[in-house]
This record gives C-alpha cells, sequence and structure tokens, in this order.
C-alpha cells in the first residue's frame, strides 16, 4: 500500500505540469449608441427601468476645457432613454433638479435614485425614476435623513444599503454612517457605521447574501496647504444583514477609487471591479493637466468564497470611465460615459458581454469515456443472454445477486451525479457541518435490518408498497405507489437534464446530445438486462466514480503543495469545522443535523423502492443483512473523499483564484476544475465517474418504476395478466420512462422559469417523509387502521407544506414532521373513529 501511495504521489506530482494556466476572459466589450452630448457626463445616474436604459443628470466642463481652465463645471437634468441596443437615445424628461454624483440603483419599480450635489450643496432627496409608454416619470421617495453625495450603494434581496459619502462640499472628512432602505416599508434605517473613518467614492457590491464596500477615499484636512487631501484606499470591507456585524476582507491589489459602481455580480461568488483610480497621479493632476494618461483599465475579480482578487486582464476599448455607475442590462454590463481622464468626460456608453469560460476535451479524453461505455455495454450484453423472459429475473435478477454487489449498488443507485458535483460545492463554498449527514446511514441500519427487512423478505414482495396493502389494504398500497412513481419521473428528468448541462460545458458535447446519448445507453441496458444489469452496471460505476474523486483528490492536493499544505491552510480557515452547537430549530445545529438526517434515512432505506429493492435481490436474508452493511460502511470513506474534495478545491483556488470561472455558479467549481486542470486521460476517467454517476441513477429510478407500476398498478387492474405480459409490459415502460426523461430534460432546456419545476419537485417531495410514516406506522403501531394511515399521510403533508412554507424548522428536519405528523394524525383518527378501516 505504501509503495503504491509513493508512485501514485510521483505520478500525480508529474501530472501536475500539465495542468493548465490559462484563466477565463470575462467580456467581450462593444459600443453602444454614445449620448446625445458632445462631451458627456460624470456623476451622472443611471439604471434600468421597464427594459430601458436610462442615463440622466451629471457634470461636466463644456468643451471638456478640464479644471485646470477658467471654464466652470455645468450641472445637468437631462433625461435620456435607450430603449434597445439597437435603437437610438431618447431626450425625455428632466430630473427634480440639475445634480450628480448620488447614487443610483436599478430595482424592479424603476431606476432608485438617492442624494447628490449640484455643486453648491448636497441634497438628501430620493426618488424613483419609470419609463413607462413612451415616457419618463418619478416617483419621490422618504428623503435620506441627511444629505449625501459621492456615496455607495447596492441593492441586497429587497433593500437597498448605502454607505459613506460627504454630506455637503465643504467637509473634510467623509461619512461613516450606513444606511438601509426597505423597499417594501419604504422607510430608512441607520445600521452600524463602517469601520475606522469614513469614506467617499467607493465601490460597493451585493453577493452572496453580503453588502460589500471596496476602496474609496478618506478625506484630511491639511494645514499646511489649507487643502483637503484624499487618501486612497485598498481596505475592503463586507457587512452581513444576519449578525449585523462588518468584517474587513482581503485588500485590493490598489486602489479603485470611483471605478463603476456597484461592483458588477458575476455568478454567484464573484464581483468584478472594472478600472478606477489607484492615486498614483492625484498629485499631479493640475501638473499633467490634457497629458495625464487615464485611470487604471484592469478587471478585478473579488471572490467571495476564498477571499481573494485576481486580475482577469484589461478593459481594452480605450480609457476606462470613473465617476460613473455601473449597470446590468439584459445580462450585461454597461458603462454609461463618466470620466476618462481628470475633468475629461466622454460621451461613450460601452456594454461587456460576460463569457461563459468552458473546459477542454481532447481525443484521450473521448477514448477513456468511450472504454467506459463499452463496459457499460459489455455487462449490459452478457447479463441480457442469461436472463429469462419474467419479471422475477427482471425485477428482481432471480434472487441470485451476490450480498457484496447488492449493497454496492445500494451505494450507487444513491450517489447521483448531483452529488458527486454538489458535495464538493457545498464544503469548497462552506465547512464539514453536514458531515454527520450520510453518516447517519450507520445508525439506520440496525433499524432497517431488525425491523424493516424481516418483514419486506418473510412477504415475499417485488414492490415495497405491496406491503402496505398486506397491512392495510390496497387503496394504501396504490396511494403510496402513485407518490412514489409521480416523484421519481419527474426527478428522472432533473437527474438527467443537470449533469447533461454540467458534461456539455466541460466536454463542448452538444447539450441536447448529451441529454439524448446518456438516457438511450442507460434506457437500452435497462431494458436489455434489467435489475441484474443495473446492479452490475453500478459494481463498476461505483468504482469508476469513487476511483475518479480519489485520483482528482490526489492531483488538487499535489497541485496546493501536497496533503500538509492542504490540511494546515484549510484548519487555519475553519474549513473542517464540523458542530454548530446549540438548540435552534431552524439552524444546522448538531442535533438539527443528527436527528434530522437519521430521520431522512429512515425515509430512504425504508420506504424508497429503488433502495428496497435490492434488499430483495439477495438468495437470503442474511445476505440482504450484508448488503446493507456494506453501503452503509462504504458510505463513511465516500463522503469523507468527497468533503476532502471540496476542501482541497478551497485551497486549490486560494492559491490560484485567477483560475476560477468569474461567471460560474458555485455548483460548477468540481467539473470546471476538472475540465481546465486536470490533464488528458484523466480528465476523460474524472468525467467518466461523472456520466457514472448519472446513468447509475437513471437506471435504478426506471426500473424501479417500472418495477412498482406494473407490480401495484397493471397487475391490479389487469389481474387476469401472466407474467410474460407483464414482463412485456415492464420493459415497454422501462422504453416509456426512457422518452419520458429525454422529453423532461429537452424541456428544462427551453424553460425560461426553472423555479416553476423546482417548485413541483418541492411540492411532490413533500410527500416523502409521510410515505415513510406509512411504514413506519405499519410495523410499530398497530392500532392505526387504513383510514387513519390515510387521513395522516395526507393532514402531514399539508401540515409539511405550512412548515416549508413558513420556515419554521431546518430542512433537514422535514421528513420529521412527515413521520411523527403521519403517525399521530393517523393514530388520533384511528382512535377517534375506530369502526372506520
Amino acid at each position: 500500500m505504501t509503495r503504491f501511495l509513493f508512485f501514485l504521489t510521483i505520478f500525480m506530482q508529474t501530472l501536475v505540469s500539465y495542468a493548465q494556466e490559462a484563466g477565463p476572459s470575462p467580456f467581450v466589450w462593444k459600443d453602444l449608441p454614445a449620448l446625445p452630448d458632445a462631451v458627456g457626463f460624470a456623476g451622472a445616474y443611471a439604471g434600468v427601468s421597464n427594459g430601458a436604459l436610462i442615463v440622466g443628470g451629471g457634470a461636466n466642463f463644456p468643451g471638456n476645457a478640464g479644471p485646470w481652465s477658467t471654464v466652470s463645471k455645468k450641472w445637468y437634468d437631462a433625461v435620456f432613454v435607450l430603449e434597445s441596443p439597437s435603437g437610438s437615445w431618447k431626450k425625455v424628461g428632466k430630473l427634480p433638479r440639475a445634480m450628480g454624483y448620488g447614487v443610483s440603483i436599478t430595482t424592479p419599480e424603476g431606476v432608485f435614485c438617492i442624494g447628490g450635489a449640484d455643486g453648491s450643496r448636497h441634497y438628501s432627496q430620493a426618488f424613483y425614476l419609470h419609463w413607462k409608454n413612451g415616457q419618463v416619470s418619478t416617483t419621490p421617495l422618504p428623503a435620506l435623513p441627511v444629505p449625501l453625495a459621492y456615496a455607495s450603494g447596492a441593492l441586497l434581496s429587497d433593500k437597498i444599503y448605502v454607505a459613506g459619502g460627504t454630506g455637503s462640499p465643504s467637509d473634510t472628512l467623509a461619512s461613516s454612517r450606513f444606511w438601509e432602505f426597505d423597499l417594501h416599508q419604504k422607510q430608512w434605517t441607520e445600521l452600524p457605521a463602517l469601520p475606522g473613518n469614513g469614506r467617499m467614492l467607493a465601490v460597493a457590491g451585493a453577493q452572496d447574501g453580503r453588502f460589500f464596500l471596496f476602496s474609496g477615499a478618506e478625506l484630511h484636512y491639511d494645514a499646511t496647504t489649507g487643502a483637503v487631501q484624499r487618501n486612497y484606499l485598498k481596505e475592503c470591507l463586507a457587512y452581513n444583514p444576519v449578525t449585523k456585524t462588518w468584517k474587513r476582507m482581503a485588500d485590493l491589489p490598489h486602489a479603485v477609487v470611483a471605478a463603476p459602481s456597484p461592483a458588477y455580480a458575476a455568478g454567484q461568488s464573484h464581483l468584478l471591479v472594472v478600472g478606477g483610480d489607484d492615486g498614483t497621479l492625484a498629485q499631479r493632476v493640475m501638473e499633467l493637466r490634457e497629458k495625464h494618461p487615464g485611470f487604471r483599465s484592469d478587471i478585478l475579480a473579488y471572490h467571495s468564497i476564498t477571499d481573494t482578487w485576481a486580475s482577469l486582464g484589461a478593459f481594452r476599448e480605450g480609457k476606462a470611465a470613473v465617476t460613473t455607475p455601473l449597470v446590468t442590462w439584459n445580462g450585461q454590463l454597461v458603462i454609461p460615459s463618466g470620466e476618462i481622464q481628470p475633468g475629461i468626460r466622454t460621451p461613450r456608453v460601452i456594454t461587456g458581454n460576460p463569457v461563459m469560460g468552458t473546459g477542454t476535451f481532447s481525443g484521450i479524453d473521448w477514448g477513456v469515456v468511450a472504454v467506459y461505455f463499452l463496459l457499460v455495454l459489455g455487462i449490459s450484453i452478457y447479463v441480457s443472454r442469461k436472463m429469462s423472459a419474467s419479471t422475477d429475473d427482471f425485477f428482481l435478477g432471480g434472487q441470485n445477486i451476490p450480498w457484496w454487489a447488492a449493497g454496492l449498488s445500494i451505494f450507487g443507485s444513491k450517489v447521483s451525479a448531483l452529488t458527486f458535483i454538489a458535495i464538493p460545492a457545498k464544503t469548497y463554498a462552506t465547512d464539514w457541518v453536514y458531515i454527520f449527514a450520510n453518516a447517519m446511514i450507520v445508525a439506520v441500519a440496525p433499524i432497517v435490518i431488525w425491523f424493516f427487512l424481516p418483514y419486506f423478505r418473510k412477504l415475499k414482495i417485488t414492490s415495497v408498497y405491496e406491503y402496505l396493502a398486506f397491512r392495510f389494504n390496497k387503496t394504501v398500497k396504490l396511494v403510496g405507489g402513485l407518490t412514489f412513481v409521480i416523484f421519481q419521473v419527474g426527478r428522472l428528468g432533473i437527474v438527467i437534464y443537470l449533469p447533461a448541462l454540467v458534461l456539455s460545458t466541460v466536454t463542448g458535447m452538444n447539450l441536447m446530445l448529451c441529454i439524448v446519448l446518456t438516457s438511450l445507453i442507460t434506457t437500452a441496458y435497462t431494458i436489455s438486462g434489467g435489475i441484474e444489469a443495473v446492479v452490475w452496471t453500478e459494481v463498476m460505476q461505483v468504482g469508476v466514480l469513487l476511483g475518479g474523486a480519489f485520483v482528482s483528490l490526489f492531483f488538487i492536493a499535489h497541485a496546493s503543495g501536497g496533503f500538509d499544505a492542504l490540511f494546515g491552510q484549510a484548519h487555519d480557515a475553519g474549513k473542517f469545522h464540523m458542530v454548530n452547537t446549540g438548540w435552534a430549530i431552524t439552524e444546522p445545529v448538531l442535533w438539527v443535523v443528527l436527528v434530522g438526517n437519521f430521520l431522512t434515512q429512515i425515509v430512504t432505506y425504508t420506504s424508497d423502492q429503488v433502495v428496497v429493492q435490492r434488499y430483495l435481490t439477495t438468495p437470503t436474508e442474511a445476505e440482504a443483512r450484508r448488503s446493507i452493511w456494506t453501503n452503509a460502511f462504504l458510505v463513511i470513506p465516500a463522503t469523507l473523499i468527497f468533503f476532502l474534495v471540496g476542501t482541497a478545491l478551497w485551497v486549490y483556488f486560494k492559491q490560484s483564484p485567477h483560475l476560477l470561472n468569474p461567471m460560474a455558479r458555485t455548483d460548477d467549481i468540481f467539473p470546471w476544475f476538472i475540465s481546465t486542470q486536470l490533464p488528458a486521460g484523466l480528465r476523460g476517467l474524472v468525467i467518466a465517474g461523472l456520466f457514472a454517476a448519472t446513468m447509475s441513477t437513471i437506471s435504478s429510478s426506471m426500473n424501479s418504476i417500472a418495477t412498482v407500476v406494473t407490480t401495484d398498478f397493471f397487475q391490479h387492474f389487469v389481474p387476469q395478466s401472466n407474467d410474460l405480459q407483464r414482463f412485456r409490459f415492464a420493459r415497454y415502460t422501462t422504453l416509456a420512462l426512457g422518452a419520458a426523461g429525454i422529453g423532461i430534460a429537452v424541456w428544462l432546456v427551453f424553460m425560461e422559469n426553472n423555479s416553476i419545476w423546482d417548485q413541483y419537485l418541492k411540492l411532490i417531495g413533500i410527500f416523502g417523509g409521510c410515505l415513510a410514516g406509512m411504514f413506519v406506522a405499519g410495523i410499530f403501531v398497530p392500532s392505526i387502521h387504513s383510514t387513519g394511515i390515510l387521513a395522516g399521510f395526507f393532514l402531514s403533508a399539508v401540515l409539511l407544506y405550512f412548515v416549508q412554507a413558513n420556515g419554521w424548522v431546518h430542512f433537514f428536519l422535514y421528513p420529521g414532521v412527515g413521520i411523527f405528523g403521519c403517525l399521530i394524525f393517523g393514530w388520533l383518527v384511528s382512535k377517534a373513529f375506530p369502526r372506520l378501516y
């Protein structure tokens, strides 16, 4: 074993040198129509209302004369609208007064404008700018409690936050006050002040549930010169609305004073800052005048998970502007007008189209994946040749599956591609608080073995819901089976679509082709070989899945300086934090994690046909017990591997933040690493693991759904059918399920609002705990009768719906609400109406 690890270490160190080093390019830049002003404006208000880009107010030196000339700064009140990128600007109205340098933020109700100045004074007023029916209008809002200009603000959830600025033109100190405006209650609240001195012209941002404030300038009065001087800051602050506290974050590489604000929120964890003034030439403005080279043009990316900064290239469309808002319009970044040199404005309006980086996939990688597919097809061909045309073989493999294969199959059926992606992403973004979630299967296994398994084996059932007919009646069985089928069919589309989306991005394969290819191959071997083909392919798939994750862990560790460095850096950052103490019912404290996931495992291992069907494929009950323990003990090392992969990814990207994809979701982090940093061949192996996780979930769901539909419904409604007819029906059902899965996945591709589908799964998922409650009641509470259990099932579902909608408990406890709700309601109804049965 030691020699193996030594050679694996040498191999990993060799491969590290071949990893890709290039980071993504964040934008493709182009010009929109220029503002209809020869000079342009600094300090304008800008945002989007009803799909139109609005720019209003601001100031300039006519003729771009500059502050060194005798020409006075002029302030404007004109409002311009651009309805589409291919259209032209229209002058459509005026602001309440000529002014600029306030805060402007796009909200669902319009452009929220706050404060500002006109050279003689600062203002506290706030108002909406609306564009509707070809007209612009203003709606007054509650004014800030104090006048404010040169401040910074951003929208986070349904609240606007405003920080810093100055209260009058004569201020010698910038403000450190911090304000919140609730868009629903329409009122201002003062929050804890900024740490340290105040600042003006900072860059605000909202990401990852926090408000950020980058850079800015401190003010101080210089008694020697009699002038107010600026101190250019590199400090970054983050405000957490939950804890109502500020925290100092990683400093910027350099100051970015007056850069377009708020920062562009890219993906789920990046804030991008374009340009800014670093202050290096601040004292030479009057000396350089028109020869001033302009402000910085680099694009800095802040990553909220690793608390790091990275440079992502430069703004290449001329000089980058400052003292102008940054607007997001149709998903694109827009920088309208602004100041390109001290005192010099531009009428240009620049837009940046975000570029979603893609990985690379070579011929060697495709070769490795092809070998994997050939192995899958080979197993199914071999199994199908010896399978008889009977439902016993198709659903239970003739009960000839060895215990170790059944145990690996249970594990493989529950480790989906979403798990392969989501667990590393969770630990990468947070810590190890959820580590005990999967481990609770070790506590649940004895309960399943001692109480549930004997019933399932003794009754010689094929579908777990047949037990409900024996214990209660056929109506209860049909309700249980129908709940399972509806949920699993919907889930089938999701487990095809989401991994295909990732695989398409990683491999460059067409998304539709990815969906169809994966589904067709999986459907083919599920139809041809039944549960035995599913089990044996899952055995191979578990090896590929865990092997890919294990090798990835070694590669990431050695690319990060070795395991000692990885563990040390992760430990110092608190990434191995496992226990939240306390007794809160809405937070993932230790008791919630343990109790909630104990009950979750009860749901899975007692009422889910996908799992229970594996118990029934072994020759004896003793072997079924071994299969359960095999799965239980395999979950522990597998969970550790996936958690370690996530933590290792955090260390790796903290060391190399420039290699992150700023436009990606957090859940994409492992596939992104695979596709950009692993060398050819190894990349193919890990992607084969992702295919394996996807296909094992699809095949398990299809075979189990076909089992329930055939056993609980077809056989119930067509009792005269013989075994051969049921066997053929099961195969046709599997084929239909493959087509349905493809159809749902393709539909999801074209859906504009995936949240509708999320809500569907959430609604159906309510019944999972309630379904398990039926089995718990059947075994442990003899006094509950069939009418009582049906009442308990539906009443507990209603209760759980309200619990979810109101957030009364942490989601880990939802299964417990379903189980105990079903038991309590079922017992009460049975006691109240003993004659109803």
